[in-house]
């Protein structure tokens, strides 16, 4: 296939998975783009990991000297993707509104923190990757939030189905799920309870595995209001941790990188079934099949 359709599949299927109810409307993610490359360029052939930097450009260049590769894929975004990335941060209203916060009350928050994390990308470098693909003319992109969908729908839909009880309860289903196994494993960050305690009862659980980043400090207390007791998210800040401790809820974290791979995954496996695609994993990332 074409780097343009592989593109458009990210998007296809990051907007089926959106939080959001207006998805027929979704036509891009701004922390999802083609940062270098010809959008005609036949891909067959990729290489993925969590962060490409410009160590994994230069590992991709001889790989595709050695035996071939087509593109280089980051999940978290570089170049003019990173710039924007406050942009998918909008996505958490409905997020934040479908948990019981009002519209106005989580639109304030979230724009706050929208501002916050766009102050905190201003002197960033932001291209040094992508430069590396151009000087060594190698195709590179990033599919940030699309994946990200994919891993909070999945999260959701298992946890209705297995109504966990207990916070100890959230952990071990957790557990079950091969790219949190394998975090637990092979490098000690498997899941794991940061506020409350294992015996303590679950309640209502919300995940915050999209939007861009973490979100606002200040929903925290309105979410513990809104009848929430348990957030599961990929990680946290001690900020937003002492906050949640204030307040009471209980933060299960499930991981970042076993979490944005096992959303990787899922994404992967849609776009394999309808077009036939090599994946190279590397940086975090572990090709894991369910197809």
């Amino acid at each position: 296939m074409k780097l343009k359709r592989f593109y458009e599949l990210v998007v296809k299927f990051g907007s089926e998975y959106d939080p959001r109810k207006e998805k027929k409307s979704i036509k891009s993610y701004p922390d999802s783009a083609v940062l270098y490359g010809d959008l005609d360029t036949e891909i067959k052939r990729v290489l993925v990991g969590i962060d490409m930097e410009v160590g994994e450009i230069l590992l991709a260049d001889k790989i595709r000297c050695a035996s071939g590769l087509d593109l280089v894929i980051s999940h978290h975004p570089e170049g003019r993707a990173y710039a924007l990335l406050p942009e998918v941060m909008r996505l958490q209203v409905d997020m934040l509104k479908s948990a019981g916060i009002s519209s106005n009350v989580a639109l304030k928050l979230v724009e706050e923190r929208m501002q916050e994390v766009s102050r905190r990308l201003l002197p960033q470098n932001l291209t040094r990757a992508v430069d590396a693909a151009r000087l060594v003319d190698i195709p590179f992109m990033c599919m940030h939030t699309p994946a990200d969908n994919h891993v909070s729908a999945f999260l959701n839909k298992l946890m209705k189905v297995r109504r966990p009880k207990k916070v100890k309860d959230i952990v071990n289903i957790l557990l079950a799920i091969p790219e949190y196994k394998n975090a637990a494993r092979d490098t000690f960050t498997g899941p794991r309870i940061v506020s409350g305690s294992p015996n303590r009862g679950a309640g209502k659980v919300i995940f915050e595995m999209t939007g861009g980043t973490e979100g606002p400090r200040g929903a925290l207390d309105k979410l513990y209001k809104a009848g929430v007791r348990t957030v599961v998210s990929m990680h946290i800040s001690e900020d937003h941790l002492k906050k949640a401790k204030e307040v009471g809820l209980n933060i299960v974290i499930a991981g970042h990188i076993s979490s944005d791979s096992l959303g990787l995954n899922l994404l992967l496996d849609r776009i394999e079934k309808v077009e036939e695609l090599e994946v190279i994993g590397c940086a975090g990332f572990k090709r894991i099949k369910r197809i």
